[in-house]
């Protein structure tokens, strides 16, 4: 049994391909893998030692496994559908979909936009596929000149909608991104996630704020998260977390932007937590090297994850248990700047995991919830076919 468990998701760390990937276009794809390959290796010691560098086959490349490990590992497959941030998040807690969120690879539909200029009581710019960082770029210009709003989607189940503080006050734009929320709610679509963009600056040198804001699709049903809420337990959702699950089974939310600061905040809680979980999202690892197919940087940041672990985790005595999985992949070194569709680590360290060992093959991300559930005593039935570690 255990009193205080820390859940910290490396957002889109995968280790292989699923036998599905190539229904994705993610044939091939291997985060780790191909990242170490590409960055002639990896510094990561600490990730080693918990069992990291067993968990993809690397070609060509010196990423050697530690000689002793600190903790138990294995790899796990999805059993949802899709590659998506909420699904992947849903899942590690307990909720498995059985089809895919809707996406939106040729913009939104006619209707669709219809009721949304209605809401925002003008016409948009946009309604295409593309990075925040390119089409306020492209747009940016003609928002600030028309004052018509950004509407935007990516690869993933998002509404997006980017307008500059000057010409959209962000209280507006939040506003118009909840009732948007309470539209899609009441349509036949799934969308995953609302998301407001306020950006400042000028043609040429237009930046987003750190004033985005998210509104999610709640959980289709109950997460060990509510279950872990209901029987006392503090569950604090550290960055983004709380909005992915729309809030649901969070007790405590603590804001933080980029992995830095997910990181400080993450140990500041865990020095003050009793009895409960600690859920963290490193966004950075997707966000700002993923997604931009960026190397050397993603290479770095898992440097530094690994670097701030030989601090945090001596920090771990009876009754704690850490996890460190993903949620899907984000591959830097293939064409596609999209997730792909792959396998995921499972790293546990804790008092006692050292003497697991392979955790072996996991047949879903649910596996993770069954394991919390177990180990904190809870009354609550995994999905079918999850099982504690």
């Amino acid at each position: 049994m255990i009193r205080r468990a820390v859940l910290l998701v490396v957002d889109g760390l995968g280790v292989g391909a699923l036998p599905d990937a190539d229904m994705y276009g993610d044939l091939g794809s291997n985060t780790l893998g191909n990242l170490a390959r590409a960055a002639g290796g990896l510094d990561i010691p600490q990730l080693g030692a918990l069992g990291l560098t067993h968990c993809t086959v690397v070609v060509n490349s010196p990423l050697v496994p530690a000689r002793e490990l600190a903790g138990a590992w294995g790899i796990m497959a999805p059993l949802s559908p899709g590659k998506e941030t909420m699904i992947g998040h849903w899942e590690l807690a307990g909720v498995v979909i059985d089809r895919p969120l809707d996406t939106f690879p040729h913009g939104f539909p006619a209707w669709l936009v219809r009721e949304v200029e209605g809401i925002l009581g003008r016409p948009v710019l946009g309604n295409v596929p593309a990075s925040g960082t390119e089409i306020i770029a492209r747009l940016g210009e003609e928002h600030l000149r028309s004052g018509r709003p950004i509407l935007y989607t990516s690869a993933d189940s998002v509404l997006q909608v980017a307008a500059h503080e000057e010409v959209v006050p962000p209280d507006q734009l939040y506003d118009w991104c909840a009732r948007i929320r309470e539209l899609l709610d009441s349509s036949p679509l799934r969308v995953g996630r609302v998301i407001a963009r306020p950006f400042t600056g000028q043609h040429g040198s237009f930046r987003r704020t750190p004033g985005r804001h998210d509104w999610a699709l709640p959980p289709p049903g109950p997460t060990v998260l509510d279950a872990l809420a209901a029987a006392g337990c503090a569950v604090i959702g550290i960055g983004k977390v709380p909005d992915i699950y729309a809030g649901r089974g969070i007790t405590t939310r603590v804001p933080a932007g980029g992995n830095p600061q997910i990181l400080a905040a993450l140990e500041g809680s865990f020095s003050q937590l009793e009895r409960g979980l600690i859920v963290a999202n490193l966004v950075d690892f997707d966000m700002l090297y993923g997604h931009r197919n960026d190397v050397r940087g993603y290479a770095a940041a898992l440097a530094t994850l690994d670097a701030w672990l030989g601090g945090f985790l001596p920090r771990l005595g009876d009754g704690d248990m850490m996890v460190i999985t993903a949620d899907h992949g984000c591959d830097p070194t293939t064409p596609s700047t999209d997730h792909s569709r792959e396998l995921v680590p499972v790293l546990v360290a804790g008092p006692g995991w050292k003497e697991r060992g392979c955790l072996g093959v996991r047949h879903t991300l649910a596996d993770v919830a069954a394991t919390l559930a177990s180990r904190f005593g809870l009354s609550w039935s995994p999905p079918a076919g999850a099982r504690p570690f």
